[in-house]
C-alpha cells in the first residue's frame, strides 16, 4: 500500500481492502506479535462529534500497538472558528505522528490531509464512516468464512454508514441492497461509484424502497439509526417515514436461515430494530463493535509504522490465514 491517509474506502484497490481485513484478523489472533509495532508514536484525536466506539477503540488501539493519545475536544479545537483546520494541521503535524477526526463535514478531513505529512484517519463524516465498514467486513469473514457474493442487505437511512457499507461491499465482491425511503436514497454518485467498481470484482450495488425485496434471501440483515447526529430536529418526522424499515423478526426472517444481523451502534431500540432481532443469537453487534478495535488497529499499522517496522506482504498473510 502506498496511501498516506485513510480518508474512503473509495481510495485503496481491492486488494489494498482484502490485505487490511487479513492484517485485522492476524492482530486480532496475535495482539503480543504487535504490541511495540508504534512503540512511541502519538495519535491526536480530534472529535467534533461524541463516540463511546470511536473514542475507546482509537485509543484503546494505539495503546495496544505500543503507542500514545491525545484527545481533542470540540471545545478545545472548534476547528474553523477558534483556529482554522489549516492552523490545526500545521500545528498538530509538528508534534505527533497520526491524526484521527470525527467530524461533520467530510471536506475537513480531506482539507486536514491535504495540509499535513502525517497520516489522517476519518473517524467519520457526515458522508463516509470507513473505520466501520472495515469492522462490518471483519464480522462478516469471520461470521461466513468468505466475503465474495455475499448478499448483504441495508435497510435503513442513504447515510454515511450506507455509503461505506457500498464502497467496501463492491471492492469485495459483495452484492449490497440498500432499502430506503424514496427521499432518503444514497448520494448518486456513490451508488455510481459502488456500481462500477461492482463489475470489477463480481459484487453488485442496488437500491429499492422495499426492505422485503432487500433482505429476501440476504446473509446480512444490516440497519442504523434513523436519525443521526445533527439531525434531531426531524427526529419526530423520520419516525413517520422509516416506520415501515424496521428490522423486527418477521423482517428478519425473510433472510437466510443463518443470516446474521448486524448495527454500527448505538442503537434506538424499538425504532429501528425490535429487541428480538438486536438481542437474538443471530445478532453480532457486540464482536462487531469489538472489531473496530482490531481493524483500526490494522490501519493504524499501516499508515503509521516507521521504515524499520516490516509487515508481510498480502501473499504471506494469505498464506497466514489459509496456510
Amino acid at each position: 500500500m502506498i496511501k498516506k491517509d485513510f480518508i474512503s474506502i473509495r481510495d485503496f484497490s481491492p486488494s489494498d481492502i482484502l490485505y487490511l481485513l487479513i492484517l485485522a484478523r492476524q492482530i486480532k489472533a496475535h495482539p503480543l506479535s504487535y504490541c511495540d509495532a508504534l512503540k512511541r508514536e502519538t495519535l491526536a484525536m480530534i472529535f467534533e462529534k461524541p463516540s463511546l466506539r470511536t473514542r475507546v477503540s482509537f485509543d484503546v488501539g494505539i495503546q495496544q500497538l505500543g503507542g500514545f493519545s491525545l484527545y481533542l475536544s470540540p471545545q478545545e479545537i472548534n476547528l474553523g472558528k477558534r483556529e482554522s483546520v489549516y492552523d490545526v494541521a500545521k500545528n498538530l503535524e509538528r508534534m505527533v505522528q497520526g491524526i484521527m477526526i470525527r467530524t461533520f463535514a467530510h471536506e475537513t478531513v480531506e482539507q486536514m490531509a491535504k495540509y499535513v505529512c502525517i497520516p489522517v484517519i476519518n473517524g467519520l463524516t457526515d458522508y463516509s464512516h470507513p473505520c466501520q465498514a472495515m469492522a462490518d467486513y471483519l464480522t462478516m469473514w469471520e461470521a461466513k468464512g468468505d466475503l465474495e457474493g455475499l448478499k448483504v442487505a441495508f435497510v435503513g437511512d442513504g447515510n454515511n454508514v450506507a455509503n461505506s457499507l457500498m464502497f467496501a461491499g463492491a471492492q469485495l465482491g459483495a452484492h449490497v441492497w440498500v432499502a430506503t425511503p424514496e427521499n432518503h436514497t444514497p448520494r448518486a454518485e456513490a451508488v455510481e461509484w459502488a456500481r462500477v467498481r461492482s463489475m470489477e470484482t463480481g459484487g453488485s450495488c442496488n437500491l429499492t424502497n422495499d426492505p422485503r425485496e432487500a433482505v429476501d434471501g440476504a446473509d446480512v440483515v444490516y440497519t442504523d439509526v434513523w436519525t443521526s447526529m445533527g439531525q434531531e430536529a426531524e427526529a419526530e418526522k423520520r419516525d413517520e417515514e422509516f416506520h415501515f424499515y424496521q428490522v423486527n423478526m418477521p423482517l428478519f426472517r425473510r433472510a437466510k436461515r443463518d443470516a446474521i444481523f448486524l448495527h454500527c451502534l448505538p442503537a434506538h431500540r424499538g425504532k429501528e430494530v425490535t429487541n428480538e432481532v438486536i438481542d437474538s443469537p443471530q445478532s453480532l453487534v457486540f464482536q462487531q463493535a469489538e472489531n473496530r478495535l482490531h481493524a483500526q488497529k490494522a490501519i493504524m499499522l499501516e499508515l503509521m509504522k516507521s521504515e524499520f517496522v516490516k509487515l508481510p506482504t498480502l501473499v504471506e498473510l494469505q498464506e497466514m490465514v489459509h496456510p
